[in-house]
């Protein structure tokens, strides 16, 4: 089995969708300007995307060792490729809910199956976490490429244009390519099928049993308060730097993109640190130097006054540059967690606890962004990023448990009910 062609279709597969997922953001900023909608109906969009990835997960997860790890991807590609293909010529945003939608549905499958497909690729658990560090840290270099490509293509001289529709166009085209590429590659996945359940009903009371153990409860609660934190920033940073900092919309796109940056550089040296370092000592400094960044960066917004839009990179606030770098201190938490977790289970049990996993990341992302956009339209800009400092306190009680019970729980979880 080729694992550098399999490693290198799965990288690619997370970049295409690092960029339809991650472009909430700006979508969240271009819906207000084109269509007059509001901060807190906006930041639903969130909820069209993170909905849908949490019922197909609960549905589907337990079936995808059956069903197999390329062909549920071959038809989250195919599906999301057809849909971007569609969408220039329906501009409206209702069309970008049923995107969004279509976009959550695809990446369940592509997500749950590529962290499944990792159990197989690697030999140990610390090339397992290395990888899953370095294919997040990929994912987050979509996120980044996705910004200044959404910029691209919006008219920074008319907020009220939909040109920016025709983006995907291209992203349809990414997501073909890597159809293509992973229809060509070899997976051998014979293993894991020999030891998955052969029965649907066990399947499915595999992956709920998961959550009667401990170990996979704290986790839960960790991954969700993670990405509960990074969505709230990352989705409504672009609207931040145009309606707090006054910076164009163009400009207020490319200057999120430092956020993405800093989460894929911070991705990448943890895959580095983290052979060295034990990943909690790790994330807890991570986090209470996030909670710093937050406490010394956001009052400089407060001393940001501007009476026309700000339109060049010399007139930016000193604060649109430092708040993104908060990035690099958040990157390491949701690879090692989920590495964690991973690693402590049976490879048969990898896709349905990572049907688990993209449920609750998905409902802490959905919570996050549409309190923090409720936040954002009633009391400020300010304010609804000091929300952040709850979720990182009760985050860095749930990684020291999580900790205690990884120390006491059986390399291989083993659970009543399961079938082999």
């Amino acid at each position: 089995m080729n694992n550098i062609r399999i490693k290198l279709s799965l990288f690619l597969n997370y970049f295409v969708f690092a960029i339809l997922l991650n472009s909430v953001g700006t979508v969240i900023l271009q819906v207000q300007n084109n269509f007059g909608v509001l901060g807190s109906a906006a930041g639903r969009l969130e909820a069209y995307k993170d909905l849908s990835i949490a019922i197909v997960s609960f549905l589907m997860a337990s079936y995808i060792v059956r069903i197999g790890y390329k062909k549920t991807m071959l038809f989250a590609l195919g599906f999301i490729t057809v849909v971007c293909l569609l969408v220039p010529s329906l501009p409206g945003f209702a069309v970008i809910k049923l995107l969004f939608a279509a976009t959550g549905i695809s990446f369940a499958l592509i997500k749950i199956s590529v962290f499944a497909t990792l159990g197989i690729v690697t030999k140990d658990k610390k090339e397992h976490a290395s990888l899953m560090n370095f294919l997040e840290s990929f994912f987050m270099i979509g996120v980044l490429c996705g910004y200044f490509i959404f910029s691209y293509f919006i008219d920074a001289n008319d907020k009220a244009s939909t040109s920016w529709f025709n983006v995907y166009y291209l992203l349809g085209g990414l997501s073909l390519v890597a159809f293509l590429l992973l229809l060509t590659t070899p997976l051998d996945e014979s293993k894991v099928k020999d030891a998955a359940p052969q029965k649907d009903a066990n399947e499915f009371l595999n992956m709920l049993l998961l959550i009667g153990i401990p170990l996979v409860v704290v986790f839960i609660i960790s991954a969700f308060f993670y990405v509960l934190i990074e969505q709230s920033i990352m989705s409504w940073l672009p609207t931040f730097n145009s309606k707090v900092l006054h910076l164009s919309s163009t400009l207020s796109v490319q200057m999120a993109s430092i956020l993405a940056g800093s989460i894929a550089l911070g991705r990448f040296l943890a895959g580095i640190i983290l052979r060295r370092i034990h990943w909690l000592a790790v994330l807890l400094a991570c986090l209470v130097l996030a909670a710093a960044m937050v406490l010394l960066a956001i009052p400089l917004a407060q001393n940001v006054s501007a009476v026309t839009e700000i339109k060049t990179l010399s007139d930016v606030p000193l604060v649109a540059f430092i708040f993104p770098l908060i990035g690099l201190l958040l990157a390491p938490i949701y690879p090692a967690i989920n590495s964690v977790i991973l690693s402590s289970l049976p490879k048969q049990k990898h896709a349905p606890m990572a049907g688990l996993i993209v449920v609750f990341s998905a409902l802490g992302g959905t919570f996050g962004s549409m309190v923090t956009g409720y936040i954002f339209e009633h009391y400020g800009g300010e304010k609804a990023f000091y929300f952040s400092l709850g979720p990182m306190a009760i985050l860095v009680a749930a990684l020291i448990m999580l900790n205690r019970l990884q120390k006491t729980s059986e390399t291989k979880i083993e659970f009543k009910g399961a079938s082999h």
